[in-house]
């Protein structure tokens, strides 16, 4: 904890680190998120394929 005597910079820099501490914890909790990894190929589309030329 910052005392009544401590230096205001000292106690933003305290601050700072809580809170960023918060967030990474945060991001830590939630991973990997909404939308897990595929873990199959989908099958490729017509734009996938090289055009064919008519001579």
């Amino acid at each position: 904890m910052i005392g009544p005597g401590a230096d205001p910079k000292d106690a933003k820099d305290a601050e700072k680190r809580r809170l960023e501490d918060a967030l990474e914890e945060g991001l830590e909790e939630t991973f990997p998120g909404s939308d897990p990894v595929s873990v199959i190929q989908p099958a490729p589309s017509k734009g996938d394929h090289p055009a064919r030329r008519k001579h």
